[in-house]
């Protein structure tokens, strides 16, 4: 069912919560009310939540929309969502407090606390600072390694001991890429320094002083929560509720899961530059002004220059990425979760922040946080929803037409060089793990086994390259193709996938032959 058909689900009011500052005009308020709610449905996005703060106070914390395609119930500024990435400004601040109380140093070595962590280089391994870890500098590429983590049972010790396996992309502290690992590694010191895990570090010190009482660490705590909103996987001509998957083993990174409500009293925290109230503060102010500094260059390119021009540096602080707007620094983040995306912008010098929470895979939250900002401003106003959401479809399209290339055959009646025994064998890559190919009910089936779910079904496309049907949907890709390589004597030893995507890197796994498969 298509999100405008749920109309008739709806009662005509979303549970909310909505909060008017005494000093804030509440036509102001009630104008950026109606702009979210009819941008969600334009945008065809299941439900939302939104939350607004200004000088220490909530103006708004409301949902629109539902939890769940085709079901009734409202989102509202309790409903939990994923906020994936946004967990990374958690982790930086557990970081500065435990510099705080002397447990550990920014500048300290990564290996003074994990002695067996080791990157591509031993120089570079024995270099890593602890900050290092927060603003990605490490020389690993955009996401590299993602696949460790995502769907397979090993713990954060055993996915950093197998990244000494992945290649830099860039030179180490002069180059940006953003890295999930790193962060994971952020988390195995934190627990090391505190004595305790990143979960319980994050419960006991972070959520529970600040007041986040519905804030999770993980989705296995979900069977107990109520108020959960379903992810959902748009494509260019539906959108379909998927379950939640989980992401604990990379819970430092962006396991946290929370609403807009909650967030609405961490940004208050953010921009009091850590106080919590008269008495108590989660961090100093130097820690905040170290966490909203710049350390790591960011691009600003052509087109970003001609969407946002008062825009002159980006750049990726501690946990946060900072730039100029307005003639104001920004500190912001996004999320993305398999079928939720969430956006936190903040402007310090205004103590104005937004968090955008939703359950689809779409760029409006970041559009609806643009706008919203602009309101406060004042100035010129840009209309970032119309363009955004115009480029939002135009990227799912070439997304999709990406795939539908990638499943072309390149020459027409070609059949497979081997009997089918020939293909079948196990394969070894020394960074994930082992892949088998095997017949089952005469046909080659492909698994990688340290993920359960990737199973796919492999059906003759050209010469040696079979297409990869796998048989569970996954939010991030779809089909792709896998081509196995001869040595010199006709005997396929490698094997070499293309699934094209732009959040798992299928190419890093070097799966090379290891034994006949039976």
């Amino acid at each position: 069912m298509h999100l405008r058909d749920t109309s008739k689900f709806l009662v005509g009011v979303w549970a909310v919560a909505l909060v008017l500052a005494p000093d804030r005009p509440a036509q102001d308020v009630a104008k950026l009310d109606g702009v979210i709610a009819k941008a969600r449905e334009e945008w065809s996005v299941p439900g939302l939540s939104v939350a607004i703060v200004k000088d220490g106070k909530v103006l708004l914390s409301k949902g629109y929309g539902v939890r769940e395609l085709g079901k009734p119930e409202g989102v509202d500024g309790d409903t939990l969502f994923a906020i994936a990435s946004n967990t990374k400004a958690f982790t930086a601040a557990a970081v500065a407090m435990l510099a705080e109380e002397n447990k550990l140093r920014f500048d300290d070595p990564v290996q003074r606390h994990l002695p067996w962590m080791q990157l591509y280089d031993s120089w570079v391994s024995a270099e890593l600072r602890v900050d290092d870890l927060l603003c990605h500098r490490s020389g690993l590429g955009t996401f590299s390694g993602d696949l460790l983590w995502w769907g397979t049972p090993y713990s954060p010790e055993e996915i950093l001991r197998r990244t000494r396996h992945l290649k830099p992309a860039g030179p180490f502290r002069a180059s940006y890429g953003y890295s999930n690992l790193m962060f994971l590694a952020a988390g195995e010191v934190i627990a090391k320094a505190s004595g305790v895990n990143w979960q319980q570090f994050m419960k006991s010190r972070i959520f529970d002083p600040v007041g986040m009482s519905r804030t999770l660490t993980s989705v296995t705590e979900l069977a107990a929560a109520t108020n959960v909103a379903t992810p959902h996987k748009p494509t260019p001509d539906k959108i379909t509720a998927i379950p939640w998957y989980n992401w604990d083993s990379m819970a430092a990174a962006g396991g946290i899961i929370s609403s807009s409500g909650d967030m609405a009293k961490w940004l208050i925290v953010q921009l009091e530059r850590g106080r919590i109230d008269g008495e108590r503060r989660l961090f100093s102010e130097a820690s905040s002004r170290r966490m909203w500094h710049p350390h790591t260059p960011m691009s600003v390119g052509e087109a970003f220059r001609k969407r946002s021009p008062t825009t002159h540096f980006r750049a990726y602080g501690l946990g946060w990425v900072l730039a100029d707007y307005k003639s104001r620094l920004t500190a912001s983040h996004g999320g993305g979760y398999d079928g939720m995306y969430s956006h936190v912008l903040m402007v310090p010098e205004e103590k104005l922040g937004i968090v955008v929470l939703t359950n689809s895979m779409t760029g409006i939250a970041p559009s609806l946080a643009n706008t919203i900002v602009d309101e406060f401003l004042g100035g010129d106003q840009q209309d970032w929803l119309t363009p955004d959401l115009e480029r939002d479809r135009a990227d799912r399209r070439e997304f999709y037409e990406r795939i539908r290339k990638q499943m072309e055959p390149k020459a027409a009646g070609t059949k497979p060089s081997r009997s089918s025994d020939a293909y079948v064998g196990r394969f070894r890559c020394p960074m994930y793990g082992d892949a088998t190919v095997g017949m089952e009910d005469n046909r080659l089936v492909l698994r990688l086994l340290p993920n359960a779910s990737l199973v796919a079904d492999l059906e003759h496309l050209h010469y040696d390259t079979f297409v990869i049907r796998w048989r569970a949907e996954s939010a991030w890709f779809a089909e792709g193709t896998l081509q196995f390589v001869p040595n010199r004597d006709g005997d396929f030893v490698q094997l070499k996938l293309d699934v094209p995507n732009d959040d798992l890197w299928f190419h890093e796994l070097e799966l090379k032959r290891v034994a006949q498969y039976c």
